[in-house]
């Protein structure tokens, strides 16, 4: 299954500087969805070289591409009912944490998440700082 961007197919060609990315995960059989966040990238700390004392870091491609929410009941209906079943569209790419946090709670408050009962999504946590937006 594919990330839509703007109506078009988002492959790992496309993403150049950005760090992550806020999505919406709808079931097209019952409409449900889920607003959330992903990074583009993942960060490992490797042990320091021989004879060096400052550990290394090594940074990949998440596994975005096969990536279809942290939501149990969502992920349980994708394994369920395969992924064929759902449509994945990225609502924002971001530069940085800060931003995809922001922006995850803006579109969360935007589709009133909460209230609903056709959204996933069980509560909203964001920690942001202004500094963090720019």
């Amino acid at each position: 299954m594919t990330w839509f961007y703007r109506g078009k197919p988002f492959t790992s060609d496309d993403i150049g500087a950005y760090h992550s990315f806020v999505y919406k995960i709808t079931d097209t059989e019952t409409n449900r969805f889920y607003v959330g966040k992903k990074q583009l990238f993942s960060t490992r700390k490797l042990p320091p070289l021989k004879g060096q004392k400052r550990k290394r870091t090594a940074v990949k491609e998440s596994d975005w591409l096969s990536y279809y929410g942290s939501n149990d009941v969502l992920k349980a209906l994708v394994e369920k009912h395969g992924p064929d079943r759902f449509k994945r569209e990225i609502l924002h790419l971001c530069k940085s944490k800060g931003e995809a946090s922001f922006m995850e709670a803006y579109e969360q408050f935007a589709h009133d998440v909460l209230r609903r009962d056709d959204s996933f999504n069980d509560w909203i946590i964001v920690k942001v700082h202004r500094k963090h937006l720019k």
